[in-house]
């Protein structure tokens, strides 16, 4: 359960259903497995698996939830494989060859003729409120995923009125000036890895892996016109990760600080040890964001509900 990805969104309004409200609205678009012929399906299961019995899990004023997505696996080749002997039998029987048209209705045939048969693969996305700070976190390293996720609890709950976390500095003006000046902000520590792009050409890149990103290489390649577009750091908090330009956390591992929190509680089941993990995971994310925000010149609240702006 704990993340290894992290995307935050800020609410623009005060988030204001309760946890059984949510609770409620998630039960009524639980997920179902594809029928024969749905290519895909997405809906709401219990964070707790098997063993819960809610589509929330609330510790400590935060609201997991989950989101299960099933796909039906065709892979082209058997499509192109299928469809190349409907072509050859055609030719065979009626000295013809069709044209595309015919090609792409014979193909829309194949598939639909095939859905029934194609295995499934589901995986689920992770989230979680919380009201009290004003965010929305997804356990996900991509956007697609991430807006999946939100689109689905946007039409499950109504409204969703929520902005990706935005920081006043730029971050990759940021990230390279930490590179330059060989020294990251207050709190953090340079890891070893970083991502290169080149400012006149974008699909320049260089990535360095287990570096001393403080050397002479690194800077040159900086001065000559390169700027960071993803770096690797480490939290005082015992965390360590990888951020890029859009803010994406990704890869984060915890420490020993952290693992020893989680040995001083002992659950008796694998209930009380999600719930153990969660209240841990969500406790040192609370500091944790604010300070990754703050790194990068704190947040950029233009576009938030006053009220949320002055407490944020």
């Amino acid at each position: 359960m704990w993340f290894k990805n992290l995307l935050v969104y800020r609410f623009t309004k005060p988030f204001t259903l309760t946890a059984d409200e949510v609770d409620q609205k998630l039960a009524e678009k639980a997920f179902t497995p594809c029928n024969s012929q749905d290519v895909s399906s997405y809906g709401w299961t219990m964070p707790l698996g098997n063993q819960g019995s809610q589509f929330v899990h609330s510790t400590n004023g935060y609201i997991m939830i989950c989101g299960q997505k099933q796909d039906k696996i065709l892979p082209a080749s058997v499509v192109n494989e299928v469809l190349a002997e409907k072509l050859e039998e055609i030719k065979l029987q009626e000295d013809r060859i069709p044209g595309r048209k015919e090609r792409t209705d014979l193909k829309e045939e194949i598939i639909f003729s095939l859905i029934p048969r194609a295995f499934t693969r589901s995986s689920k996305v992770f989230a979680y409120i919380a009201p009290e700070e004003g965010l929305l976190i997804v356990n996900a390293g991509s956007h697609n995923k991430a807006e999946e996720l939100l689109n689905y609890l946007r039409e499950t709950i109504g409204s969703l009125p929520i902005i990706p976390l935005k920081a006043k500095n730029v971050a990759q003006h940021a990230m390279t000036e930490w590179l330059t000046n060989g020294s990251a902000p207050q709190g953090f520590e340079l890891g070893g890895e970083c991502e290169l792009r080149d400012k006149a050409d974008d699909s320049a890149v260089i990535r360095c892996k287990n570096q001393n990103l403080c050397s002479t290489e690194i800077n040159n390649h900086i001065q000559a016109g390169m700027f960071v577009t993803k770096l690797a750091l480490r939290w005082v908090g015992d965390i360590e990760f990888i951020i890029d330009d859009q803010l994406t956390i990704k890869r984060l591992s915890f420490g020993d600080l952290i693992q020893d929190k989680l040995g001083e509680v002992d659950a008796d089941s694998a209930a009380e040890q999600f719930d153990v993990d969660f209240a841990i995971m969500t406790g040192e994310f609370a500091k944790f964001i604010p300070a990754v925000v703050g790194a990068f010149g704190g947040e950029d609240t233009a576009e938030q509900d006053p009220v949320i702006s002055s407490a944020a």
